[in-house]
């Protein structure tokens, strides 16, 4: 259930709290909520001029960046870096202005990677191997993004010790996605396997679900979104791509984003069954392509199982509070102390 200031002032009106008592609250949410997206003209702006800038600066760059050379990578990175981040803290801290100027310093950290391809490039040092043009960091998977990819982590980090602004976390997040594939590459060789790639993302998808609890465990604003994101494609993508010629392993599969639905209701985060439910739809497509391909009646039973889930979202959006309120009675107390949502 929602709240808004008007209904506490209604029941200071009514007697129900005092107007301190009203007066902490609104500041103790106000405090939980800064710098979290809210959906005005003015937010909308900010965040698609912030994308638009840093689409321009990484993803969006073309051939003709080549030819500025290592010297103009670094001065180009570094100089807009710079320019992004002074203005961002001129905002944040002269103005007052956190959202717009917690998405220009995001987009500082965004220059990360091209200002270290330009020093790799001036000193001709590649770690495991030289990696080509600048605009394939986004297109192929090489040993070589890996110092990229670590420097625009730590630069995203050093920039959230200052500026706590969840946004932030999104080139960090982004980077880590990337890093779960580059680092196949670097443990391997560039004669890698797709085999030995889906169990680095599976393994390292998983690591950052952890980190993204943990954050999520320890902070009031919502700092793990981006990780839970990009950790689930990670995960869920490597265990997804896993070849198996078993139903026994299929059906595990199937289990594990059951799973993974179980739990979005106890960590309250919708990303996770999001991916549950399309791995589960996987599974069944397989039922119906290649198990039961020449079975009339499995489509039917299939359309009533669809019809007992919609009923039971029914029951559930219905009794949501008690059934999670049941479902986490069964956890340990130990364990439920650890969640977020008791934090």
């Amino acid at each position: 259930m929602k709240f808004s200031q008007r209904d506490l002032d209604g029941a200071v009106r009514a007697g129900v709290i005092a107007r301190e008592t009203r007066d902490a609250l609104v500041a103790f949410l106000e405090d939980g909520r800064e710098g979290a997206p809210a959906f005005t003209m003015a937010n909308v702006l900010y965040y698609l001029g912030g994308l638009i800038v840093i689409g321009a600066m990484t993803i969006f760059v073309t051939d003709a960046w080549q030819r500025l050379g290592g010297l103009g990578h670094l001065l180009i990175g570094a100089g807009y870096g710079l320019a992004f981040l002074f203005m961002g803290n001129w905002l944040w801290k002269g103005r007052g202005q956190r959202v717009p100027g917690g998405i220009l310093v995001t987009a500082a950290v965004c220059m990360t990677p091209l200002v270290v391809f330009g020093v790799q490039e001036l000193s001709g040092w590649w770690a495991w191997d030289e990696p080509g043009m600048y605009e394939d960091f986004y297109r192929w998977i090489k040993g070589g993004w890996f110092f990229m990819e670590i420097g625009t982590v730590v630069a995203g980090l050093l920039a959230l010790r200052r500026f706590r602004f969840p946004f932030i976390t999104l080139p960090i997040a982004f980077c880590l996605w990337f890093m779960s594939m580059d680092l196949t590459a670097v443990l391997y060789g560039p004669d890698f396997t797709w085999d030995q790639r889906k169990i680095v993302s599976l393994c390292f998808g998983l690591a950052m679900l952890v980190v993204g609890y943990l954050v999520d465990r320890r902070t009031r604003q919502d700092f793990a979104f981006w990780l839970y994101l990009f950790g689930m494609l990670a995960f869920w993508g490597g265990l997804t791509s896993l070849d198996s010629d078993s139903e026994t392993s299929k059906f595990v599969y199937c289990c594990v984003n059951l799973l993974l639905m179980a739990v979005s209701v106890i960590l309250q985060r919708r990303v996770f069954i999001v991916f549950g439910a399309l791995g589960v739809s996987i599974y069944l497509g397989h039922l119906a392509a290649d198990v039961f391909d020449d079975t009339l009646s499995f489509s039917f039973a299939l359309s009533g199982l669809g019809l007992l889930v919609i009923l039971a979202g029914l029951q559930y959006h219905k009794h949501r509070e008690a059934i999670e309120e049941k479902a986490l009675c069964l956890l340990p107390a130990a364990i439920r102390r650890t969640l977020p949502r008791y934090r």
